[in-house]
């Protein structure tokens, strides 16, 4: 057995043979570089449609008490309630939350404190406005969050957000002035360090797993994951069982483009735009992951806020559906048992 072949009438070895073309034929080695140019080329552009984030890091500044005003503390007041308080991501015209840069919360607040609902314990619109901060389950305004369930706004003054007391001032001093009225909060007198958006030489640090992406972009406001059981959104503890890792990463970077059937369309579209690639695909990950409870009796939250029904059976042969309910109250359904049935 010879270990040649002939092509054009010239012996050439087996393996050299597979990168001979014959005339008129593409060569293999192109076939080869064509097609590993294509690839790269289709990862450069997946790679060019996933959210980046430019910018720099921001840094701690020292502000001097001494020509700290008023008007400047409210200013910050209103950076801090625009950016590092993170309060327009749910408080905006989307329905969220209450709209607060178009209401006039001093007048909402005396609203809310003279209503026999209201359990809190603040007496005046400063007490009250730190409370919703502190303490947002005191006083859950009426068709926002569930009866009965904590309020679904996060405690802003612990992580991830983590104001500090002057920082807390400053958002009171705001939400008084913002309407033309008199803020009672008084100036800080101890040192002041706020953050500054300015440029800075230090990278920004990603987080450093998918339970921080979660907190540090709010999602638990809205959605039913780690220890929340908002309701706004759909849970996503169980969010792998319902949708493909495509159909996740497609819901992250375009909410828009799917609505869950049974809750508004009021994801900001520019939601990914805060993540890197890698914090995006860290929490693509995790909720691709997330099948939620198989082993538990009671039904959970469904994407589209249908009833599961639970698989034991009550002490009257009926079986009692329990599973994810509108933001405004719950209901529970009962199916008769057999003597109710007879008897009608």
């Amino acid at each position: 057995m010879t270990n040649t072949v002939t092509i054009n009438n010239q012996p050439h070895s087996k393996q050299d043979a597979d990168f001979i073309t014959p005339p008129g034929k593409i060569p293999v080695i192109a076939k080869v570089l064509t097609f590993m140019v294509l690839i790269v080329l289709v990862f450069t552009g997946i790679a060019n449609l996933l959210p980046q984030v430019e910018g720099q890091a921001p840094k701690d500044v020292e502000v001097d008490l001494g020509a700290l005003t008023m008007d400047t503390y409210i200013a910050m007041g209103e950076t801090l309630f625009k950016g590092k308080g993170t309060c327009t991501l749910c408080h905006n015209n989307l329905g969220r939350a209450p709209d607060i840069l178009v209401l006039n919360m001093e007048e909402i607040s005396a609203e809310r404190l003279s209503s026999e609902a209201y359990k809190g314990e603040a007496k005046d619109s400063e007490s009250y406005f730190l409370e919703s901060m502190v303490a947002p389950s005191k006083y859950v305004v009426p068709g926002y969050g569930k009866e009965g369930d904590p309020s679904p706004m996060p405690t802003i003054d612990k992580a991830p957000i983590g104001l500090s007391k002057i920082e807390l001032g400053a958002i009171i001093a705001f939400l008084q002035a913002k309407d033309g009225g008199e803020p009672t909060v008084e100036l800080p007198t101890d040192a002041l360090v706020v953050e500054d958006s300015s440029t800075s030489a230090e990278a920004p640090q990603a987080a450093q797993n998918a339970e921080e992406v979660l907190t540090k972009n709010g999602c638990t406001a809205c959605h039913a994951a780690l220890e929340s059981t908002a309701v706004i959104g759909p849970d996503l503890r169980n969010i792998g069982a319902r949708s493909s890792r495509e159909e996740i990463r497609e819901s992250i970077i375009n909410p828009a483009a799917v609505i869950a059937e049974g809750f508004p369309p009021i994801m900001p579209a520019t939601f990914a735009d805060s993540m890197m690639v890698k914090e995006l695909e860290m929490l693509v990950d995790y909720l691709a992951a997330s099948k939620g409870d198989t082993s538990s009796d009671a039904g959970s939250l469904s994407a589209e806020g249908s009833l599961q029904v639970e698989d034991s059976l009550q002490a009257e042969g009926s079986l009692q559906a329990e599973g994810s309910l509108p933001a405004e109250g719950s209901t529970q359904t009962q199916a008769p048992n057999e003597t109710e049935k007879e008897g009608e």
